[in-house]
């Protein structure tokens, strides 16, 4: 994992009271993280996938796991670094939790 994602998985992630897995294989690809009960992917990028080469492939992506019901949080490393606050009660939001439903 990148330090990122380790950021995301051990100061967030982990706290939910709902199964996240790390690089959980879904179709032909490999996502960061996936909550399995929501049906919600959470991929963090970075400055590589700026490019359009990788911005087209990350389209392709997504509409495939659209396609499967599946919905696809994308955040940049910056927004990790920081936006981290932002960018949790962004995932909140999308799998209808609140900060008070985190496990102690």
């Amino acid at each position: 994992m990148t330090d990122e994602e380790k950021r995301l998985w051990y100061d967030f992630l982990k706290k939910l009271p709902i199964t996240v897995n790390r690089q959980k294989n879904i179709g032909n690809y490999i996502v960061d993280f996936y909550i399995a009960s929501k049906r919600v992917v959470i991929e963090l990028d970075g400055a590589q996938h700026e490019m359009l080469v990788h911005e087209k492939k990350d389209e392709v992506r997504d509409a495939e796991l659209n396609k499967l019901g599946i919905t696809v949080l994308r955040y940049k490393n910056l927004d990790i670094r920081y936006n981290f606050k932002e960018v949790c009660e962004d995932i909140l939001k999308h799998i209808d939790l609140t900060a008070e439903d985190l496990k102690p």
